[in-house]
């Protein structure tokens, strides 16, 4: 644990619960399938670089949850151009799609995910910005790098809250990240992330906590039925409405848990 990437207290066992209805064995691996080729396909278009249509990405995005087995609901939307820092909470690995769904941008991800099969090589050829969380001193140098990255007039994703939490509990940002958009002058999306079940009720399954794998997490949500993500994309914060990040950090703080909302 550290001051950057601090750790949550949900563990699979404690709060991860499976949904009330169960894929067969067939259709989960068809899901994974699915979700491999997609990835690939991506891979495959990484040279093409920022020629991609944004909106080829965002749809591309949206296909990897969809072919999961999990239904997206996005309710708002993003500035299309110019520096902006997206920022949400964390629960699955299906965020980090679902927050490039709302808009492309360089990812702000721990330095593990280059070591994740497959995504992870997806990741580092795709320009994902890793950053170390032993080691503290190199955080002023990645504030440095994102705030060259915003000033340039792309989009970075950030999930400030430090490590993934289940969803009916939350932690609360932290505030480095949001001096790189001060620093910049860029404005500040918050984007809200929730997934629900069958009934409408919060959804643990996709969660993504403690010592959970990423393989095991990844059959879980393909074994599920009738989850669906939701993603709220706020107003977004204009730059200079706020003098420090503390300040900054509180006001892109969602107000409720996903757990209670």
């Amino acid at each position: 644990m550290s001051v950057w990437l601090p750790g949550a207290p949900c563990t699979p066992r404690g709060c991860v619960e499976p949904t009330e209805r169960a894929a067969a064995v067939p259709l989960a691996v068809l899901r994974l399938t699915a979700v491999g080729l997609l990835m690939l396909a991506g891979i495959a278009l990484l040279p093409l670089g920022r020629r991609v249509p944004a909106g080829v990405v965002r749809r591309w995005c949206r296909w990897i949850v969809r072919a999961a087995g999990v239904r997206v609901r996005i309710a708002g939307a993003a500035p299309p151009t110019g520096g902006l820092l997206l920022v949400a909470n964390h629960i699955s690995w299906l965020d980090v799609p679902l927050l490039a769904a709302v808009r492309p941008a360089r990812m702000l991800a721990k330095a593990e995910v280059r070591r994740w099969p497959v995504a992870g090589a997806l990741a580092a050829r795709g320009g994902v910005l890793f950053i170390d969380r032993d080691r503290l001193r190199a955080l002023p140098e990645t504030v440095a790098a994102l705030t060259t990255v915003l000033r340039d007039g792309a989009a970075v994703a950030a999930f400030p809250e430090g490590s993934t939490w289940c969803g009916r509990a939350r932690g609360h940002f932290r505030r480095a990240v949001f001096q790189a958009a001060l620093d910049a002058g860029v404005p500040v999306q918050p984007v809200r992330i929730r997934y629900r079940g069958v009934r409408g009720t919060p959804a643990t399954t996709p969660a993504f906590v403690g010592d959970d794998t990423l393989l095991a997490s990844v059959w879980r949500v393909a074994s599920a039925r009738g989850v669906t993500a939701e993603v709220e994309v706020r107003e977004p914060i204009p730059a200079g409405r706020h003098d420090d990040r503390r300040a900054l950090a509180c006001a892109a703080q969602p107000e409720v848990s996903a757990g209670h909302a």
